[in-house]
């Protein structure tokens, strides 16, 4: 269950040897790929979480270090576990050359959750990118759970979207924006918010994969402070486990003023209105 009080046991943060079930193509940049483990990961997974996959080595490909990546979804089968990603970077690259039927090793699950009151009605989720895969598992739990669904998908181009694998059958009211045709501008992509929430009352709002979208829910959200607001963060990580400090980010905490989280330790999840904007970095 999403709710408050759930923290990250650690006695479920293990190693899984997964068998890799399904791996293909979803357009020309995203990639699916569903694992299959001997233990129940389905349980011990929420929606926000994330695992450190170990990307194959190879004459081409040679990535050091294990690759974070948001759960996009589990189940039926207990073992059963998927990620949706943006072939990009050199681990991305290794990952994409798995066979079905080869093997992988993942680390997780790591990090908290989002919060999903029980009292809530109707949410607003609003992502970009690959961040559609970080908030599926969440709109899928919200729409199980009774609650309206409002959805702001933010997408270079329509080819890019990817609709169908984010709402994966779920009803929602959804509103695209493209970069190809300017629909996704700042101006514009506030506009629209401002009049979804002045529409209907809305409990909460989250987002992920786009600091730009971030900043502007924490403007838009000022002038709303009876909706919650919480943010996956995406951040580059080494161990995932918050030993290496690497993933540090300031905070302006509402019990302990600024500070310095671990993105993989105390988050990825985090309230929106407590992120300090990149430019105040000094």
């Amino acid at each position: 269950m999403v709710n408050e009080g759930f923290q990250r046991n650690a006695a479920h943060v293990a190693s899984h040897l997964c068998e890799v079930v399904e791996h293909r193509w979803v357009n020309a940049r995203y990639k699916y790929l569903r694992l299959s483990a001997q233990v129940d990961l389905v349980g011990a997974t929420r929606p926000g979480q994330f695992y450190q996959l170990h990307c194959p080595v190879d004459s081409a490909h040679q990535p050091f270090l294990l690759r974070p990546m948001s759960v996009y979804g589990t189940g039926p089968a207990p073992g059963t576990i998927e990620f949706l990603y943006n072939v990009t970077g050199l681990g991305t690259h290794a990952l994409a050359q798995l066979r079905e039927g080869a093997t992988m090793e993942i680390v997780g699950p790591l990090g908290n959750t989002f919060t999903l009151k029980p009292e809530f009605r109707r949410i607003m989720v609003l992502a970009r990118g690959v961040g559609l895969a970080t908030m599926a598992p969440l709109v899928r739990y919200a729409a199980s759970r009774g609650v309206t669904v409002t959805a702001v998908m933010s997408a270079r181009t329509p080819e890019d979207l990817m609709r169908d694998e984010f709402l994966r059958g779920v009803p929602a009211q959804v509103h695209s924006v493209y970069d190809s045709d300017g629909s996704s501008s700042v101006e514009a992509v506030e506009s629209l918010l401002r009049a979804l929430l002045a529409q209907a009352p809305h409990d909460a709002v989250y987002t992920c994969g786009s600091h730009r979208l971030l900043m502007l829910l924490q403007r838009v959200l000022a002038d709303y402070p009876e909706v919650m607001g919480e943010v996956a963060m995406e951040q580059r990580m080494a161990c995932g486990m918050g030993v290496c400090l690497s993933c540090v980010r300031l905070f302006d905490t509402a019990d302990h003023g600024k500070q310095f989280l671990r993105v993989c330790r105390e988050g990825p999840v985090f309230p929106i209105r407590e992120v300090v904007g990149e430019v105040e970095f000094g």
